[in-house]
């Protein structure tokens, strides 16, 4: 499946990939690094290899669907986004994002979730999608708003970073916003 705008595409991960998000995560340690403990200074194209084995198994069980988010002129990686965490019995999932530190602020963030909240509306009948962003991450915590996501309260200890447990904002987007 592949999302495409005259500006950026989201797809599922190639291993013809793996060198550029190894880069992308190595680049962005003070931004993405910072609100996600995977990304680490270190990261190695093969832990980007076992991460595209585990999307590859997890979008062919329908339990996750994780995308890359490619500029669409050059096709460089610009980041990664997904739907995962489904709640079946009450028909809601998590969607997350990042962009590498190179192309922030540049729309890729408001088009992987305005992407994802339509298939996650559209082809996966959720009634509900959460977006949970740790407190102080401003950033991530203004596209949210700015998607049309609701901060609907702080959760405390909701997200672990780096081994501690952080309260973090829960924000929702429901189909009448789509």
């Amino acid at each position: 499946m592949i999302i495409k705008s005259s500006q950026f595409l989201l797809r599922p991960f190639a291993e013809s990939d793996a060198s550029s998000f190894a880069a992308a995560i190595r680049e962005s340690g003070a931004t993405v690094g910072r609100w996600m403990s995977w990304a680490h200074a270190e990261y190695s194209e093969a832990e980007a290899m076992s991460w595209f084995a585990t999307c590859a198994t997890e979008r062919a069980k329908g339990v996750s669907y994780e995308f890359g988010i490619f500029d669409a002129e050059s096709q460089s990686l610009v980041g990664g986004c997904g739907l995962n965490q489904f709640n079946v019995v009450n028909g809601f999932c998590n969607l997350g994002y990042w962009v590498r530190e190179s192309w922030q602020r540049r729309g890729a963030g408001m088009f992987a979730i305005q992407s994802l909240k339509s298939f996650a509306f559209r082809d996966l009948a959720q009634g509900r999608v959460e977006i949970v962003v740790a407190a102080g991450n401003f950033a991530s915590q203004a596209l949210a708003e700015r998607a049309g996501a609701t901060r609907e309260c702080l959760s405390r200890n909701r997200l672990k970073l780096h081994g501690t447990f952080t309260g973090a904002y829960v924000f929702s987007l429901v189909p009448e916003q789509s």
